[in-house]
């Protein structure tokens, strides 16, 4: 009996251990070792995972540790938190004209928009104030400055993803070109135009129209940046039709005042001062506030699409709202640590760096990343974090894949991808109206290719009996 229930023992753990034979397939044909790769499958109602492939493997998992730090920002922050960023005055005001500052000060909100100044602005200018006749004071304290070179990445400093956090962070501070196929006469061109339009950049466009398919349309189009100005070279697929670059060119303080003034303006209003960064006086009186979007939508924001910068402001949130300013990684390191540890989650592979995803450093296994989801899955915040993540084949980073899948909208999954790493996390809804958590992480040279076998094991789930 004992050498009987031995061996029904070794077989439960070999029947977990592989991996079904879609995925092992695809796996071989995009020259992905399984060893390479870390897969936990488990129902939401069981206590063991139904497939384990090396999942206790500490690996990369690209921006499928979004899940942690939203997850994290829902529980302890709650999914109604909001950022605010205040306005003071250091002066007087006497029929429309401020002799003196006018001062902002964030406290990280990840989802202050141009639109969202423009409202503020405008609510200033209905107070009656017209005319600055001092400098615009910015106060971005609220987090540390001590934050790694965003070049230390990829080189590629001036890519919208790879901008660095700041307590008052204006837009993302992303200038946004729009390239179009224009036709004057006779002869089509390549029109690249800037939004928001900032008067201190200069665009220079050196791009060739050339036909043929678009195809993966930015790696045919250069740019340099020297100071202000940003030239264009290469060629633009005339069946590219209207496509985007996201770039940062200025640092925070020249794109907010660069912002600040173009939209003042329009307000009709004046400004004749410069641009300082300061702390607030204790001269200054507080004069009105802007409130963020809930974090419940925030989140959306951040794990739809995969935003990067936002997922930052989030972490770094979490560490001063816990133990108080300056934010500072390390501080919501242990913050999120504490956290995990009232859940009686471990994690001691566990390494943060920046809490989205975007780094060489940052690790988790498969085993403790489903141990996460699980725990999600059966707290408050469930539905908050399950509505934030991209459906399949519907929206976000998964709104492509598996388009003729009869698992179409049956999954919330969040994507994870770098050079050398390939991921994929989330829930699964089967055909017989079950939850599975299902985390699949692979780290080596051809993940990239590793798509096939993810969308293999989420068609794999869905029909389980």
């Amino acid at each position: 009996m004992r050498i009987f229930t031995l061996f029904l023992l070794f077989a439960a753990i070999s029947a977990q251990a592989a991996l079904p034979d879609s995925v092992a397939d695809a796996l071989q044909k995009a020259g992905v070792p399984q060893d390479h790769v870390s897969v936990i499958v488990q129902r939401v109602d069981m206590t063991a995972p139904l497939i384990s492939n090396q999942a206790d493997q500490p690996l990369n998992p690209a921006s499928t540790m979004k899940l942690l730090t939203t997850y994290a920002g829902l529980s302890l922050l709650g999914p109604a938190y909001r950022w605010h960023t205040d306005v003071y005055m250091d002066g007087t005001l006497s029929n429309g004209v401020l002799q003196g500052n006018l001062i902002l000060k964030g406290y990280g909100d990840p989802a202050f928009m141009a639109e969202d100044l423009w409202r503020l602005l405008n609510n200033l200018r209905q107070m009656g104030i017209k005319d600055i006749r001092g400098d615009l004071l910015l106060d971005a304290s609220y987090f540390s400055p001590n934050i790694a070179n965003s070049a230390d990445f990829d080189g590629e400093a001036y890519r919208a993803y790879n901008a660095l956090p700041n307590g008052l962070l204006l837009n993302l501070k992303a200038s946004s070109f729009k390239f179009q196929t224009i036709s004057l006469g006779s002869n089509p061109q390549v029109l690249i135009t800037m939004e928001p339009n900032l008067p201190e950049v200069k665009v220079v466009n050196r791009v060739q129209l050339k036909p043929g398919d678009c195809g993966e349309w930015k790696n045919k189009v250069s740019y340099q940046i020297e100071k202000t100005t940003v030239t264009f070279s290469g060629s633009y697929a005339s069946s590219c039709g209207e496509k985007y670059m996201e770039l940062s060119l200025l640092d925070d303080a020249h794109y907010t005042f660069g912002l600040f003034r173009a939209i003042w303006q329009q307000l009709g209003g004046k400004i004749q001062g410069d641009v300082k960064q300061i702390t607030v006086p204790v001269t200054a009186n507080k004069i009105a506030q802007a409130d963020s979007p809930a974090l419940a939508d925030v989140i959306r924001r951040i794990n739809k699409y995969s935003n990067n910068l936002m997922a930052r402001q989030l972490f770094l949130t979490l560490g001063a709202e816990q133990q108080g300013a300056p934010a500072e990684a390390a501080k919501s390191d242990k913050t999120i640590r504490d956290w995990l540890a009232t859940k009686s989650l471990v994690f001691n592979e566990l390494v943060l760096e920046n809490g989205a995803g975007l780094s060489r450093n940052e690790r988790i296994t498969a085993r403790h990343m489903a141990a996460l989801l699980l725990d999600a899955y059966a707290s408050p915040v469930m539905p908050e974090l399950m509505s934030s993540l991209p459906i399949l084949s519907v929206d976000g980073t998964v709104a492509k894949r598996l388009k003729d899948s009869p698992a179409v909208g049956r999954a919330h999954l969040k994507t994870g991808s770098l050079n050398g790493v390939g991921a994929i996390s989330g829930y699964v809804l089967d055909s017989k109206g079950r939850y599975w958590v299902l985390v699949f992480m692979a780290n080596d040279m051809q993940a990239a290719a590793s798509k096939a076998a993810q969308d293999a094991l989420i068609d794999w789930v869905y029909q389980q009996q």
